[in-house]
């Protein structure tokens, strides 16, 4: 194993220090319990947007926090799920007095985690809504959920829930909003190397050099199949078909398209993976009104991609253009 660490225990409380000095102007980071929130919360009369999971997907989820998108990141340590404690806190160093939306990926840990918090929350008198996000449409089950798992739409919901958490919507609005693009949207991964757990010491899972693995999770959890390396146009095909066919997208579809890294894969070979995706929504009369390529749900240096698909609706395509200034993702701000 060949990486950039002092102790490999100190990884994620190192890396949110770098963070803290490099964004101070964004967000700030709380060490004990460990969270990261934007430099001016709570903000009175707003909806707080709180999201979080395992660290190692970077820049999600601490990388989107900032004005228009979360308010607050939990990260827990690499591939772990955040801890009701921590949860908790940043819940309440978020509440401006209008409530706090929890965005919850489908893992087993961090939904069962983020209900714990939910409640203890309530308890001491915020209010709290929860969304899971499920758009993987690979497997129904996998090693780390029961359901569909939640990927890349995280990202998205995140964005347009964000902004519309910015323009003042109540908490009922806001949550409603963020069911709605989960269930317009979904996504398929694939890997061509596996990553390596620093703490672990040894890769999470073992791919040949003919080969590849087609739905994969953001944590190595295997996929769909295992299959010989194949051309990028066939890989999309592959990839697309199953998500088009899922929702399913038809013909006169307008879409926010998003072609994600894992983390060691190059732009160069994403933005291939992107003509071939509009190729392929182009044949089928399914227009890509917005786009999203790089890596932003990453699985630590994992090479391969994923694509996912959002249905857009005219107050989804507004919330996406709206202003933006995080770590990971900016604009009109």
């Amino acid at each position: 194993m060949k990486k950039l660490l002092n102790d490999p225990a100190d990884l994620v409380a190192d890396s949110l220090r770098g963070m803290a000095a490099a964004h101070g102007d964004i967000l700030r980071v709380n060490l004990d319990p460990a969270y990261v929130v934007r430099a001016d919360a709570p903000v009175a009369g707003k909806v707080g947007v709180l999201s979080g999971g395992g660290s190692g997907h970077e820049p999600m989820h601490g990388g989107f926090v900032g004005r228009g998108m979360l308010d607050v990141a939990c990260p827990g340590e690499v591939f772990t799920s955040p801890t009701p404690d921590q949860m908790l806190e940043a819940t309440k160093a978020v509440d401006g007095g209008a409530g706090v939306l929890h965005i919850v990926k489908n893992y087993t840990g961090d939904v069962l985690n983020f209900e714990m918090a939910a409640d203890l929350a309530r308890e001491e008198g915020v209010t709290v809504e929860a969304v899971v996000i499920d758009d993987d449409v690979a497997v129904q089950d996998s090693l780390y959920t029961a359901g569909r798992r939640g990927v890349g739409a995280t990202v998205l919901a995140e964005k347009i829930v964000g902004a519309a958490a910015e323009e003042g919507k109540d908490l009922a609005t806001v949550a409603d909003l963020c069911r709605r693009v989960d269930d317009r949207a979904r996504s398929m991964g694939m890997a061509l190397t596996s990553c390596t757990v620093p703490s672990a010491g040894t890769p999470t899972f073992e791919l040949g050099e003919d080969e590849m693995e087609i739905g994969i999770g953001i944590h190595g959890e295997p996929g769909r199949e295992r299959l010989p390396l194949e051309r990028a146009r066939d890989i999309v095909g592959r990839m697309a078909t199953a998500i088009v066919e899922d929702l399913p997208f038809a013909s006169g579809d307008r879409v926010l398209a998003f072609v994600n890294g894992m983390g060691g894969t190059p732009l160069i070979e994403l933005y291939l993976v992107f003509e071939e995706l509009r190729r392929f929504l182009e044949e089928r009369d399914i227009t890509i009104a917005r786009s999203l390529v790089g890596s932003y749900i990453t699985s630590l240096e994992m090479a391969g991609c994923s694509i996912t698909l959002l249905q857009l609706d005219d107050e989804m395509t507004r919330l996406w253009d709206a202003p933006v200034r995080t770590a990971g993702l900016r604009w009109g701000a």
